[in-house]
């Protein structure tokens, strides 16, 4: 999700909320501490240079159970971080505390946040030499001609 789809969400909502990718939900009191602009600019290990660019917001849950971040105070941190940063319209990026500090995507599905989890790759597969994943296939998924395989009752073996 880009940071102007969030931009027209948050007018529509009455609560804001985060749920994992396994269904459970950010604690409802969470803070949004940080909205920033973060540039990684790297070679990967095909020795192309590469730039990559993100919105982040970093949430967190503090011991004020009482906290509730509405909509329209998180829309403003928003334009104050584009009006003081500069932030541009970048995919954004969400930074949540579970056993370690994880990253997600950010998407939308009608009703609330959710946090999707990301992976790595190699970006440059063809480079490094990484074998192309090969189908996997089930013998009873393959389509026959008739007479080429045996089936159970059909006489041939």
């Amino acid at each position: 999700m880009k940071l102007s789809e969030i931009k027209t969400i948050l007018p529509t909502l009455e609560h804001v909320e985060f749920q994992l990718a396994d269904g459970s939900f950010v604690p409802e009191h969470f803070h949004v501490t940080e909205v920033g602009s973060i540039q990684k600019h790297f070679i990967d290990c095909g020795g192309t240079i590469r730039k990559e660019n993100v919105v982040n917001f970093q949430l967190w849950n503090a011991n004020d159970f009482e906290h509730r971040l509405k909509p329209g105070k998180l829309l403003n941190i928003i334009r104050l971080s584009e009006e003081k940063l500069g932030i541009e319209d970048n995919e954004i990026e969400v930074e949540y505390q579970g056993e370690t500090i994880g990253k997600y995507g950010l998407d939308f599905n009608g009703k609330h946040f959710v946090l999707v989890s990301k992976a790595t790759a190699c970006l440059a597969n063809e480079a490094c030499g990484v074998p192309q994943e090969k189908t996997k296939l089930q013998l009873s998924e393959l389509t026959s001609n008739e007479g080429a395989c045996c089936t159970p009752g059909g006489g041939c073996c």
